[in-house]
């Protein structure tokens, strides 16, 4: 009976990094070929049929826009088994759901607090990471309901082929402030929440095994919208494991190319120094909401406020569960 648990266990930790390999090769991956193919195509090399061919998934991945695929998440569980991932909530997948989804009259005012029910979450995550494989861990261990929720992104993500329908899956949308406004008071029930990372590209080249640094001084959009939108509230969530399983370049043409376009070109490396993530331990730490007061119009004093506290939460959380981590135990967080 050991045995076949071992053998069980091995054979979910290779299914496990296969599916992991699938995300990061498509970073190295898919450059290469959007290059290779338009020179073939206005080259016809070596043939006008084989460059047609050859080209044919770019042109088709051009026309299909990125679309979720909640339905894959049962078939990627092995994901959490790879990175050994764990959840620590301080507000129940039920609770958000009840205050999502309860319509009571009330509602958050000007004097702050989040009302009984209908509330609208922004849920922002950091760090970043070169590729944010704990909040993919989430998507996959998430309620059926709670995969529906759509992830923030720069937009050039969105027009990326190739990358944006192997990304798409989880259910991205871009991250310009009108469009995470219009989901906040457009949508319904969880469908309402949206998940942004507020460090954004830049975090992602403060990345590294060694330190834990975070992207956020300058970083307040996030907090202005919740402010002015009734109903919406913040939840911090820190995503330990995510800047140690790639290591990034963070100097030369590629990184300079990535900043330039807000999408990830660099090269990165993790297992045996392959673009592969190392299966170090992951946990998805999830704070309680901030309680944030409705403002029509915030002042600098009252933005600078409420962004003060989101640091504090993000420095909690990070000090409360480093310690889960044998590589974060020593770790102290820096905030530029």
């Amino acid at each position: 009976m050991g045995k076949a648990n071992h053998e069980l266990t091995t054979l979910r930790w290779f299914q496990g990094l296969l599916l992991s390999a699938i995300f990061s090769l498509a970073y190295v991956i898919s450059p290469v070929y959007i290059l290779t193919s338009l020179a073939a195509i206005l080259l016809q090399f070596p043939t006008r049929t084989a460059s047609f061919l050859y080209g044919a998934p770019l042109l088709i991945s051009i026309l299909i826009p990125a679309k979720g695929a909640p339905w894959l998440a049962d078939y990627m569980r092995p994901l959490l088994d790879y990175f050994d991932y764990e959840e620590v909530l301080e507000i129940s997948n039920q609770e958000l759901q009840k205050l999502c989804n309860t319509n009571t009259s009330d509602k958050k005012n000007d004097k702050g607090g989040t009302g009984g029910g209908n509330t609208k979450f922004i849920m922002a995550l950091q760090p970043h990471g070169v590729i944010s494989y704990t909040s993919m861990c989430c998507w996959v261990a998430a309620p059926p309901a709670f995969r529906s929720i759509r992830t923030a992104v720069a937009s050039a993500l969105l027009q990326t082929p190739i990358l944006k329908n192997v990304m798409g899956i989880f259910h991205l949308t871009s991250a310009s402030g009108e469009n995470v406004k219009s989901i906040l008071r457009n949508g319904q029930g969880v469908d309402g929440c949206i998940v942004l990372y507020v460090g954004g590209l830049a975090e992602l080249f403060k990345s590294s095994r060694k330190e834990e640094r975070l992207y956020l001084k300058k970083r307040k959009g996030f907090i202005k919208i919740a402010l002015k939108e009734k109903n919406v509230d913040i939840i911090p969530v820190y995503l330990f494991g995510n800047t140690s399983v790639l290591t990034v370049v963070k100097t030369g043409v590629l990184a300079y190319l990535s900043r330039k376009f807000q999408v990830s070109l660099t090269y990165f490396w993790g297992k045996w120094f392959l673009p592969i993530p190392r299966d170090d331990k992951l946990i998805y730490a999830r704070g309680k909401p901030l309680g944030l007061p409705y403002i029509l119009e915030p002042t600098n004093e009252e933005v600078d406020e409420w962004h003060e506290k989101y640091c504090q939460e993000v420095t909690r959380l990070f000090n409360s569960y480093k310690e889960k981590l044998p590589a974060y135990k020593h770790k102290q967080l820096i905030i530029e």
